[in-house]
This record gives structure tokens, sequence and C-alpha cells, in this order.
């Protein structure tokens, strides 16, 4: 079974500020817009190095959004934050009609998603943007796992061409994903070789998955794990050449079950492979206030709820 090594637990919006400064630092034409939280989005080291490139719109994010997709048309690449509720659930209508109807190179970068948000309770732990954006024709839906990784793929959208919603979260987590990475849009990352079940997780649940993968294995099931970290484009061949082998899946996500990553992986089961499938992922409900750890646990979103998912999938096969 291989083994990963947490190199030190580190938040993903920081990934996404070391990947901005290096967008700064070698692309001209990318340009960063923020709606009053720049600090909370990691974005003082483009702000402070590169000013005049910089928008601090204050609290307007459909204004942000319209800005954004404006400065595309002159040719410049602009990167938005703001948390993941005002990223998408507050500007809705602004990302459809300015950015995605018309396919603007805009990157919709969203910070503070998910139950892990924590104390600031249920109005900004946003359960239902991957839906949301996925649901808009054109765009790519990234939701990624580790500092390393956010780096790599906010770096890697830049030389995309459209409309990215990116989606990573506020706790500390374990950074286990190569430093140095190559991140390729659409393709999934294979991480534990199995033959009993397979485990298919996205964002913080990635290193949740192979935690669980570990019990399994002491516990004599081998579970296939896979990073899906672009929830569109969905990697459906990775999932299918998985769940072919092992006959059964669980999908493991910090959003709810109604239009999240098993949903996605649902409709490729039933157009091709037809599979047990069952889902860690919230159950049509809002969250609380809370630390991330209690929150997680009260959910099912851990370690602990993929080894009973998985259990129970294997009753299913």
């Amino acid at each position: 079974m291989k083994t990963y090594t947490n190199t030190g637990n580190i938040d993903t919006r920081s990934g996404f500020g070391a990947g901005l400064e290096i967008l700064g630092d070698s692309n001209p034409n990318v340009v960063a817009l923020c709606a009053d939280l720049t600090g909370s989005l990691k974005m003082n080291a483009f702000k402070d190095k590169h000013p005049d490139r910089f928008f601090q719109v204050g609290i307007a994010e459909a204004n942000m959004m319209g800005i954004a997709a404006g400065l595309t048309i002159g040719g410049k690449i602009p990167f938005t934050g703001t948390f993941a509720n005002f990223s998408t659930g507050r500007v809705y209508d602004q990302i459809r009609q300015s950015i995605a109807y018309s396919g603007k190179n805009v990157k919709i970068c969203a910070s503070h998603a998910g139950l892990t948000l924590g104390e600031d309770g249920a109005t900004h732990q946003i359960l239902e943007d991957l839906g949301l954006m996925k649901m808009l024709p054109g765009m790519t839906v990234i939701n990624t796992c580790d500092f390393n990784q956010t780096k790599a793929a906010t770096i890697a959208i830049a030389d995309h061409d459209g409309p990215v919603y990116l989606r990573f979260g506020r706790p500390k987590v374990a950074n286990f994903t190569p430093k140095d990475q190559s991140f390729e849009i659409g393709k999934a990352v294979k991480l534990q070789e199995g033959t009993d079940v397979t485990i298919v997780a996205t964002g913080h649940l990635v290193w949740e998955a192979l935690e669980a993968a570990k019990t399994l294995h002491e516990q004599g099931i081998a579970a296939e794990v896979i990073n899906i970290h672009t929830i569109k484009p969905l990697d459906d061949k990775a999932i299918l050449s998985s769940v072919k082998q092992t006959g059964c899946i669980v999908t493991a996500e910090e959003h709810n079950y109604l239009g999240g990553l098993g949903e996605s992986v649902s409709r490729v089961l039933a157009q091709h492979h037809p599979t047990p499938q069952e889902f860690v992922a919230t159950q049509d409900t809002f969250g609380e206030s809370g630390t991330p750890a209690q929150l997680m646990e009260k959910y099912g979103l851990n370690a602990k709820a993929i080894v009973e998912k998985s259990k129970k999938v294997l009753k299913r096969k």
C-alpha cells in the first residue's frame, strides 16, 4: 500500500496566494480583484508587488464580477477573490450573464468554502456552490485538496481560456501532494490502487479518503483512492476504469450530496456502467457554527464516515 506523508498542515487559501504571487511576477496580463477580504484570501503579496494590477472593490461582489468581465475585453486575465458564498450565491446572476454567457476569461477564486469555514456559521458555509457553478455552460469547476495542489491549480488556470471556478478553504489541512507538481485540468489523480471498492474524493476529503483506505487495508479491504480535483470537466474515464475493477464506489465531498461531485459521478455510472454508490456529503441541510473538526464529525465528513460507507456499499455488490 502506498504511503503519503503530511509535510505540515497549511490552509489551501495560502496555496492560492502563493500561486497568484507567482503569476503576478510571470504574467503581466494577470490582474487581481478583491471584495474587502485581501488578507483572508492571501492576496497581500500580489497587492504589494503589483499595486497597479490590484483592484480593491470593497463589499461590492456583483460589481467585482462585472469589472472582471470588462477587463477580459482588453486582454487581461482577472482573478477575483472573496468567500465562496459571496463568489457564487450572492453574484450568480452577474456570473451567468456577464461571464459565463459570453465565455469571459475570468477566474473566480473562492475561499472559505464548506463546513470548515467553522464558527462563522450557516450563512457563510455554502454547500451548494459546486452545483451552482457546474451547471453554467462552459464553466470549469476545480476543488483542490491541499496547499501544493491549490498553488499548482492557480498557476494552471491562467493558461486556460475561459471562465473557471476555483474552490479552496480556510482551515489548515494536511499538505501531501508533490511540491512542484503539474496540474492538468480534468485529469483525476489515482492515489491508491485497490480492487474491492473505489473511493473518489475532492477537496478536504481527499486526505480523509487516504486515512480511510489505511483503516480499510488493516481490515483486509483494498480501496482504490482517486483525487477528483476537477468537478467539471469530470474525468469519466478514470472513474469508469476503476469501478469496472472494484464493482462499487463511494464519493466524498464537503458539499451537499445534491448537485455535487457525487451526482456527477452518478450520471456517469447511469449512462455507462450502473454501479452501487454511497455518498459522503451533507444531506440536504445547512451548516451551523462550530469548529471545523466538530462540524466534519457531526455531518459525517471524515475518514470514519468513508470507512462506514465503504463497508455499506461493499454489501451491495
